[in-house]
């Protein structure tokens, strides 16, 4: 049996149908892990939705109501960029409630890990990029508001800007915000985050490591947080179709390790969220997704 929980729930696939975002990977990634023998069903914790008080920690009243309703304008749906429905609202609540049980399960046992979350391109009043609700933010803001962290390190290494996250917490000094991302992508507005590093068209292992470590180790050594949120997209990887930069898998799992390890080695609890991941062969996007769950095992091991 796993020392740490994974989150997942059915209800994740967001039933986009033919779309570049598969959706069914989460169904895919839990198979995986458990076809390679790392973890067993008993591994696996169900999380229930998010509660409306909850998501307007963060979200406006008026998005919230426009996604219970279905009443999202053609505007809101152009920005989101994904067709309506109810089984997508849910699943974005489902995630958000992930993300909340994969902070409170860090608490506890050091590491939680949500297989879906990381929409870090919801704002407070509309979506963008796939992204309905910030699940990150929304469980950054119930653990402060029940006292479980106050200070909350969000490190985003998705391969495109976290412009949601860096807009919710620009004025919160009790967040700090780090994005690693490519620079040429979506979104093409990027406010700052506390820390920004904007990486050239087709950057590698070498390059995009060099660059994270000496940010990410001024960052949690610095700041200090209560807890480190890793937004662990898969999308840096070289074939991904939304992405730009040439990471291989090695390199994808150093880049695990070096964020986990920054952490469980302080003694900081992390939640882990997959967050994007769109490899022109899927079998990539598990496989990556999977490996950073291995990544995980592997930190605990060494620093628990």
């Amino acid at each position: 049996m796993l020392p740490f929980s994974l989150i997942y729930h059915d209800g994740y696939d967001l039933h986009f149908g033919q779309h570049v975002f598969p959706t069914q990977k989460y169904r895919l990634i839990r198979h995986s892990l458990i076809d390679d023998y790392f973890a067993g069903p008993e591994d696996f914790i169900t999380p229930e939705a998010a509660t409306r008080d909850e998501l307007l920690l963060v979200h406006t009243p008026e998005w919230v109501r426009k996604m219970e309703t279905g009443t999202l304008t053609y505007h809101d749906i152009l920005k989101l960029e994904v067709p309506y429905s109810r089984k997508m609202v849910d699943a974005f609540w489902l995630a958000a409630g992930g993300t909340i049980l994969a902070g409170r399960e860090a608490l506890v046992r050091g590491i939680g890990i949500n297989l879906g979350g990381g929409f870090h391109h919801a704002f407070p009043n509309h979506g963008e990029g796939f992204c309905a609700v910030h699940d990150v933010a929304v469980a950054v803001r119930v653990l402060q508001k029940d006292q479980s962290a106050r200070r909350a390190l969000v490190v985003d290494c998705d391969v495109h800007h976290g412009n949601g996250t860096a807009t919710i917490f620009a004025e919160d000094r009790d967040v700090f915000t780090l994005s690693i991302h490519h620079q040429n992508n979506y979104p093409s507005e990027k406010p700052a985050s506390t820390i920004d590093i904007h990486m050239p068209d087709g950057a590698g292992d070498g390059e995009y490591l060099g660059e994270l470590g000496p940010a990410y180790e001024t960052a949690v050594a610095g700041f200090r947080p209560d807890i480190v949120f890793y937004v662990a997209g898969a999308d840096p990887y070289y074939d991904d179709q939304l992405g730009g930069l040439s990471l291989t898998k090695e390199g994808m799992y150093l880049r695990d390790k070096l964020i986990l390890d920054g952490a469980v080695k302080r003694g900081i609890p992390v939640a882990v969220v997959l967050a994007g991941g769109y490899a022109r062969n899927l079998d990539d996007t598990v496989f990556l997704h999977a490996q950073t769950a291995k990544a995980a095992l592997e930190s605990y091991k060494e620093w628990k």
